[in-house]
């Protein structure tokens, strides 16, 4: 899922907002008003995916490039970094185990870190050719990566950071959320489905179609309530209910989508073409748009601070794109140097409640 590489809807958007910024200028980029929006200048010039926040910890994982960089939260300032993660995609914490895990896709491996110093303290191969989504799994300490070319997933046990096991799934996973009751689900992008897994057998139990939902990337789940939210390249958000497969509903967004967040009744999806959209969740779990805030384009990934009302994204500007090539039917645009930077989203509180 690093959007360096990504899907053709959202390498479409990079290269549309790249256009866009070059024809309107930075200092005309959409923003929400100065006090809702806080800008943090970031280390280095390579693509980035996944956002990871360690509420107990307060502390952001972001991934970029080849290397996860590291923010303090309450005081929005660089507290580290795990360095040496080629390719790096996801971030998953086990904080009872005081360890980390690193998806380093260009190098098929799982980097585990300790959770309090960030020092590299093993790296475990993968069943499967690029490792994307990385989740840790409470019920069962399991670590699993979701191995994007390999079409299956790596299961590790995180008490003893050795593979148990490989999951097929004959599809291209995508992101993936943990009920912490014996369920973990994610998402088939190519096959516009969710997969149940066992994460105790390590076999998949169900696959889900959700209708009109094309490409799914990011998942989450609100426990208490059973609900899967994906976010869709079609701009589509689907709520499911996580016990049954059932559609419950959905509710439109913005383009270039690549995160989900919800907690209880509010959701999010963070869009490549520079917007938010935060969406209520009816009693039913049947999604409506609340509210779309102005961003920037190129921040599609995301993570929620529910304590605090806060989103975090990161992004960047992007020069033009080069011409395409047999090769490279879908050029990437560069990254402008030095323009690699955090966005904080302070919520609306009328629109984002207090539970």
């Amino acid at each position: 899922m690093l959007k360096g590489v990504g899907t053709p809807a959202a390498r479409a958007c990079l290269i549309a907002a790249a256009s866009w910024m070059l024809a309107v200028g930075s200092s005309q980029a959409r923003t929400p008003p100065a006090d809702a929006i806080t800008q943090l200048s970031l280390p280095g010039d390579e693509g980035w995916d996944y956002l990871t926040y360690e509420q107990r910890g307060e502390r952001l994982f972001i991934a970029h490039g080849t290397r996860v960089l590291v923010v303090d939260a309450r005081t929005l300032r660089l507290a580290g970094e795990v360095p040496d993660t080629p390719g790096v995609h996801g971030i998953a914490l086990a904080p009872e185990l005081g360890r980390g895990y690193v998806s380093a896709g260009k190098a098929n491996l799982i980097v585990v870190f300790d959770l309090q110093t960030l020092a590299r303290l093993k790296e475990i191969s993968t069943t499967g050719e690029n490792p994307d989504a990385i989740l840790y799994d409470p019920a069962t300490q399991r670590v699993f990566s979701f191995n994007g070319r390999g079409r299956n997933a790596t299961a590790v046990d995180a008490r003893t950071d050795q593979v148990v096991g490989s999951i097929a799934l004959d599809a291209k996973p995508e992101f993936a959320a943990s009920d912490g009751a014996g369920h973990v689900y994610v998402n088939l992008e190519d096959k516009n489905s969710i997969a149940v897994i066992d994460p105790r057998a390590l076999r998949v139990t169900a696959v889900w179609h959700v209708p009109g939902c094309e490409e799914p990337t990011g998942l989450a789940l609100e426990r208490s309530e059973h609900w899967l939210t994906t976010v869709c390249g079609n701009r589509v958000l689907a709520v499911i209910d996580s016990r049954t497969g059932r559609l419950l509903g959905t509710a439109p967004i913005g383009s270039g989508v690549d995160a989900a967040a919800v907690d209880h009744r509010m959701a999010i999806a963070s869009c490549g073409e520079g917007v938010l959209t935060l969406l209520r969740l009816s009693e039913r779990g049947v999604p409506e748009v609340a509210q779309t805030i102005s961003t920037q384009p190129g921040a599609r990934t995301a993570a929620l601070d529910a304590a605090n009302k806060r989103v975090f994204l990161v992004t960047a500007d992007f020069g033009a794109a080069p011409a395409a090539t047999a090769q490279q039917p879908h050029p990437r645009p560069p990254l402008v140097p030095g323009s690699f930077r955090l966005l904080v989203v302070q919520l609306p509180t009328a629109v984002w409640p207090d539970r």
